[in-house]
């Protein structure tokens, strides 16, 4: 009993630091913004801010800012001019770090008596303008991912039903990603964008998780199920950064959370939902591997569980062969 007593409060407290030290730690880390204007203008605010918090490239001009952040290479940028600061932001690819960005360019527009302007090029939808309904998008993903590798490995066990079950998942990841991106886009309005695009990326996130699920429970049982549930719980939810933008968390903890399921298919929904698909080859990638990840486990248990089976030759116990007198 105390045993079991001393794990759970283990678990508790290891919930707690997974979620409570990316936030206190949370704030500006390495964002991308960019900057036109005069060159000396352009040089001193890039010598002012380049550093922990900020990573500015300077542009030749306001149409190759403006595209850099459609392209989703900087979150936003400045225009300095004479007569006051064009503030260009992008708040469906980084919330908080748009705020971040507008609360600068107004500062340094206030510090030089100009007017500042900001243009939103890429908002999140008018009928979700905090995108609240994006950023709650990641435990339905995991849960998405979980039920089917639990029910499925239930209902069609063993090497027999391994296709069932490679079928079943991929089956359902392309019915739930379409699903959930119709209610999301034409329900709550939440997302915008080309749908099937958008759907088939969920699709790939939930597929992930599924796969994965699937492979820990052919190869360790519920005890690896289990394992990898918590991972993406206590640590893919938090780091996820669907809510702030990655550029808002530690370096470190961005990196872990953009490589896990949860955080790649946030960033390739995003991409695919508000920018047209742009920068999305990467969480795509990643997510891609997660699938081969989860299908490699799987053969994996089905080569191990064959040679241990008793038919099999390696599991035929070796007689040493006498040799016969003639």
């Amino acid at each position: 009993m105390a045993s079991v007593l001393l794990g759970l409060t283990g678990v508790v407290i290891l919930m707690l630091c997974a979620f409570a030290l990316p936030s206190i730690n949370s704030g500006p880390h390495h964002i991308p913004v960019g900057a036109t204007g005069p060159k000396a203008a352009t040089q001193a605010l890039k010598e002012k801010l380049q550093g922990a918090e900020w990573d500015v490239t300077v542009y030749h001009d306001t149409a190759a800012l403006t595209s850099a952040v459609k392209e989703r290479q900087v979150v936003g940028g400045l225009a300095l001019g004479a007569d006051g600061i064009d503030i260009y932001t992008a708040t469906a690819g980084a919330p908080i770090a748009t705020n971040a960005l507008t609360a600068l360019g107004n500062a340094a527009a206030a510090q030089h008596q100009m007017s500042a302007t900001v243009h939103d090029l890429v908002p999140y939808p008018e009928d979700d303008p905090r995108g609240a309904g994006f950023a709650t998008a990641g435990l339905p993903l995991i849960f998405s991912g979980i039920f089917p590798a639990v029910i499925l490995t239930r209902l069609f066990p063993g090497r027999a039903g391994m296709r069932t079950r490679v079928a079943g998942v991929t089956l359902f990841s392309l019915l739930a990603g379409a699903a959930v991106t119709e209610t999301l886009q034409y329900g709550t309005g939440s997302l915008a964008g080309d749908y099937w695009l958008t759907a088939l990326g969920l699709s790939l996130g939930m597929a992930a998780l599924s796969m994965t699920f699937m492979g820990l429970e052919a190869l360790m049982g519920f005890t690896g199920l289990g394992a990898g549930a918590a991972v993406m719980l206590l640590l893919g939810n938090p780091l996820s950064g669907l809510s702030t933008g990655p550029y808002w968390l530690p370096s470190g903890w961005s990196t872990l959370g953009q490589l896990l399921p949860p955080g790649a298919s946030g960033s390739l929904l995003r991409a695919n939902a508000f920018f047209d698909g742009a920068d999305a080859t990467g969480p795509a990638l990643i997510l891609a591997a997660w699938v081969a990840l989860g299908l490699g486990l799987l053969l994996v248990a089905d080569r191990r569980n064959r040679s241990a089976r008793p038919g099999s030759a390696a599991a035929q116990p070796h007689i040493e062969a006498f040799p016969t007198s003639a």
